[in-house]
């Protein structure tokens, strides 16, 4: 294998150009003698299904690719082994002309520049074939206008791949995989469905020439081999396919589900679908899952759940740490509840992206990544920037910093009370610990597993300074209630007092009246009732009466006593009277006489 490594690289540095005109014909067949052995050696080592081979197998086909950049069976292993080792950014920088959103971003912005790691770079220089009219007055014919080689070359380079799309349908599929493994579902939708209606129509095309006897289901020596040696399932390739594509439909499905609602109003019902999405037992690739988290915190924003908004902003900046729409969405929350310095912070990293956009006149990341910013409008933004920058400046120096605004952050009502203090702290203090904070990785395929401890530090360092801020909201608005509480306890103090000194003024009151009646008795006499007349007692006629006797012994007919009795019952009773015993004592005159 060394030599053919050392064969390949002394073949590579010898240029046709030094070689005779008799040697060219030798040169072209030695070269082709060697891709075709480095080829088969591949395919050997390919089939082994060992990883040092097949990355030795790796290594051979970059030697015979340096023969020959065009060899299509070469192109198709090296995709496969990549695939296989799950190199998603460099299978689709190989072959990133046939990403659909590249190609539709690379036809709008003329400015836009390839990547460096791609296989060919084209050129954005411009020639010019003739000299204009200003140069050559003399000349009557119109000047020719300048042309750019770069769209000549992207022009003959479709026509290539047109013409190799008959035996080159592979990029499809493997280009899909690659793609939805990198989150970019709507591209690897359509490079799947694509590539599986030409594997469909080829199959169509080679089976109409076979008997009914000899039908069966044959592929290519070089799909059978690479799929043998890459896909470690039982299912086959088309199978595979299928299912990946049913399951990209189901994720842009919900997405499609959340997004409609979140427009529509029905925040609670955009929350639901996105957590769907997010909180699934299937993983999810690192860039849709970074966009759902985005689009689920505008929908906690409009709820008025501040804190588990800022939670997904973390979550998506932990992953796309260059996510100019995040850092935004999470300064404006920062502003909106008073923690300016943080606000401050987040906009100057954007002005950094920004800056560093015009600088390298490309996004940070590989070509093919979508977007967030078109490039012209990034000088009008980054002037909206800098203006927004320093009125936030002159807030700081202004001293607004202390007010912060910890009800919207917790998501209370001013004046609430001690329990739903409680409860909304043991809420978000349940889903926002610091030893939580790292779950949502699990849940997430990174393109690179070497980007699994960096997003892991970004997510933990995040949680831990929202963890503090939730506390310290938390003690904040504590100590509101608990001043709030007792003033409320010295206001209800304060009136019971009140009430209590008033209560003994009118009972001192009362008791100066009673004993001021109760000494003069006859200062104030109070009406008496009259007395009802009382039915005269019946006489017996048949027994002699004693009262009559001794009346007529006096000659008055009443007993002598009886009118300073009653006197003295009259002036027991007016006191009674004085004393709240309001029912007058009936006196019977009868009942006193003996």
């Amino acid at each position: 294998m060394v030599d053919h490594l050392f064969a390949a690289m002394s073949t590579s540095c010898t240029s046709p150009s030094h070689l005779l005109p008799s040697e060219k014909k030798h040169w072209w067949l030695t070269t082709k003698k060697m891709v075709d052995r480095y080829i088969r050696d591949a395919r050997v080592m390919i089939s082994t299904r060992e990883e040092s081979e097949i990355n030795s197998a790796l290594s051979l086909l970059d030697a015979a690719l340096s023969l020959s950049p065009r060899s299509e069976p070469a192109l198709e292993l090296k995709a496969r082994c990549l695939l296989f080792f799950r190199r998603y950014k460099e299978v689709a920088d190989m072959l990133q002309d046939y990403i659909p959103s590249y190609k539709m971003a690379y036809s709008d912005d003329s400015s836009g520049s390839s990547s460096d790691n791609s296989s060919q770079t084209l050129s954005r220089e411009r020639v010019k074939l003739l000299g204009s009219s200003s140069d050559s007055p003399g000349c009557d014919y119109p000047p020719f206008k300048c042309f750019s080689v770069s769209d000549l070359k992207r022009k003959v380079l479709a026509g290539i791949s047109r013409n190799c799309d008959k035996d080159g349908q592979w990029r499809y599929m493997v280009l899909g995989q690659a793609c939805c493994h990198l989150g970019l579902m709507e591209d690897a939708m359509v490079l799947l469905q694509h590539g599986k209606r030409l594997a469909s129509a080829a199959f169509r095309r080679e089976s109409i020439c076979w008997s009914d006897d000899s039908f069966s289901f044959s592929l290519s020596d070089t799909t059978a081999v690479v799929d043998a040696a890459v896909s470690r399932q039982p299912l086959t390739e088309s199978e595979s396919i299928s299912h990946l594509i049913t399951h990209i439909k189901l994720l842009l499905r919900r997405r499609a589900a959340a997004i409609a609602a979140l427009d529509a109003g029905l925040y609670s019902e955009s929350i639901r679908h996105f957590s769907k999405i997010l909180d699934g037992r299937r993983p999810a690739p690192q860039a849709f899952l970074a966009e759902c988290y985005l689009h689920r915190s505008a929908a906690f924003k409009s709820a008025g759940r501040i804190a588990e908004s800022i939670a997904d902003l973390n979550r998506t900046l932990a992953l796309e740490p260059n996510s100019t729409g995040a850092l935004l969405a999470r300064a404006g929350l920062f502003e909106l509840i008073g923690c300016i310095t943080d606000a401050v912070h987040d906009l100057e990293h954007v002005k950094l992206i920004y800056n560093s956009i015009l600088r390298d006149r490309k996004p940070p990341g590989p070509a093919w990544k979508p977007r967030s910013v078109p490039y012209r409008e990034i000088p009008g933004r980054l002037c909206v920037l800098g203006s927004k920058i320093q009125q936030l400046k002159q807030r700081i120096a202004m001293g607004e910093t202390g007010n912060v605004d910890y009800y919207g952050l917790l998501g209370l009502r001013r004046g609430c009370s001690r329990s739903e203090l409680d409860r909304a702290h043991l809420l978000l203090v349940l889903k926002h610990k610091p030893e939580k904070s790292m779950g949502f990785l699990d849940r997430c395929e990174f393109a690179d597993e070497r980007d699994y401890d960096s997003a892991k530090d970004r997510a933990r360092m995040s949680a831990v300074l929202l963890y503090r801020l939730i506390q310290k909201g938390y003690s904040s608005v504590s100590a509101s209630i608990t001043k709030e509480e007792e003033e409320a306890v010295e206001k209800e103090r304060r009136k019971a007092a009140l009430a209590l000194q008033q209560a003994q003024a009118q009972a001192q009151h009362e008791f100066q009246n009673h004993n001021a009646q109760v000494q003069n008795p006859k200062s104030e006499p109070e009406p008496k009732p009259e007395p009802e007349p009382e039915p005269e007692p019946e006489v017996d006629t048949d027994q002699p009466d004693d009262r009559a006797s001794l009346g007529s012994d006096n000659g008055a007919g009443t007993f002598p006593y009886q009118g300073v009795f009653c006197r003295d019952l009259a002036v027991v009773g007016s006191l009674l009277s004085n004393t709240r015993f309001n029912r007058p004592i009936a006196v019977k005159f009868e009942a006193l006489s003996c």
